[in-house]
């Protein structure tokens, strides 16, 4: 199974060309910045926790409202409890690699969730860790050097690439488990990592969900991915290095102090919901711990519960008012091996993203996307969801 996954469709364009442009060009409505019914002109936005750039271009879309997938992930058939060829399904259990783990519900002998080895790992487990090496480029020579170091280097591909089947039956989707049942998942998620913390040559953690094929599933049995690396990942690195920056301008962990204003979607006793202000994406989710918390990891079982209502409710929305669009769903955690002065600064968060555009060549060459909707008016959107 791959983690990630290629798509093409005729969804609107990023720095690409864009396949249907409204014939009202003012995009959004009223909300921050919207004026109502006057013209919006582009703005560029600084995302301080993830350290880019952002277009918001309204010019490009339609109303907020009218922004939907043409990619539903509903197949618009009755739905079929069992599936014979899926492996993920219950009973076909000898189809998958090896079990981790599983979890049993009280009242039943079958399990709810389970947690395997990724029958095509992106990383090898078999693998023995070595320390970085750094490749000379004109004598190819291996020497020993630290990670840090100048030039090309390499690490030996050890890791931990797993899959976790959230629920039986073939049926289901996140968004149809009760928030306690969506809580087990997240609670399986922490069982997990803290099994690679284990390991003293895993730095990083990256948990991740792909809904629908042009997200990245190869399978439509409701399911998310762990991988665990021996490095950490340039994104994290950078993410971390902004939250530092703004710890030592300001004092203060930039998520804890997160202005939500016209960005709120929900919120819950121990979560927010936003629509961050630089959002690369349109209706962009970030879920935010209310309690400054550096490691998924800590959360317990009556916070996994709390997240599992939220996110129920906002999966819900996205389905509702974007068509039930293909999405990814990442936690954004600290790495195993931090300073501990690192804790005050450091703040893991939830971000989903609805994939209602394609990534064109001015993203990939400027690391600057181009978002059709404003941030407020995606929040105004989300928050008015009647479900």
């Amino acid at each position: 199974m791959a983690a990630g996954g290629f798509h093409s469709s005729n969804q609107m364009a990023g720095g690409g060309e864009v396949e249907e442009r409204s014939s009202n060009p003012r995009g959004a409505g009223a909300g921050a910045g919207g004026g109502g019914g006057e013209s919006r002109v582009p703005e560029i936005r600084k995302d301080s926790v993830q350290n880019r750039w952002v277009i918001f271009s309204p010019a490009r879309s339609r109303r907020p409202s009218d922004l939907r997938s043409k990619f539903s992930t509903s197949t618009g058939n009755p739905p079929d409890p069992h599936s014979q060829n899926c492996p993920f399904c219950l009973g076909n259990e000898h189809l998958c690699a090896p079990e981790i783990f599983r979890v049993h519900p009280s009242h039943s002998a079958h399990w709810k969730l389970r947690v395997i080895q990724n029958l095509y790992p992106a990383l090898s487990r078999d693998e023995l860790p070595v320390q970085p090496e750094q490749v000379d480029d004109e004598s190819s020579s291996k020497t020993s050097s630290s990670s840090s170091k100048i030039g090309n280097n390499k690490v030996a591909g050890f890791g931990f690439h797993d899959v976790v089947i959230e629920a039986p039956f073939h049926s289901l989707q996140l968004l149809d488990l009760s928030p306690a049942e969506i809580g087990d998942v997240l609670l399986a998620y922490k069982k997990r990592i803290l099994q690679l913390r284990s390991y003293h040559s895993i730095q990083y953690v990256q948990v991740f969900k792909n809904h629908g094929a042009s997200a990245g599933a190869s399978l439509s049995h409701s399911h998310s991915q762990i991988i665990a690396l021996p490095v950490v990942p340039t994104a994290a690195s950078a993410r971390i290095d902004c939250m530092k920056q703004h710890f030592e301008q300001t004092g203060k962990c930039n998520l804890c102090e997160v202005q939500v204003d016209d960005l709120l979607i929900d919120e819950s006793a121990h979560f927010i919901s936003i629509v961050p202000f630089a959002a690369t994406f349109p209706f962009e989710i970030w879920i935010i711990p209310r309690d400054h918390s550096s490691h998924f990891h800590e959360v317990d079982n009556e916070k996994a519960v709390d997240l599992g209502g939220l996110l129920k409710l906002l999966l819900r929305k996205i389905s509702s008012q974007l068509n039930d669009p293909p999405y990814n769903m990442m936690i954004h955690t600290t790495p195993f091996h931090i300073n501990p002065s690192c804790l005050t600064y450091t703040h893991w968060f939830l971000q989903i993203v609805p994939q209602l555009t394609i990534v064109g060549g001015f993203e990939v060459g400027t690391g600057c996307h181009i978002n059709p909707i404003f941030p407020e008016d995606a929040a105004k959107v989300l928050r008015e969801v009647q479900l």
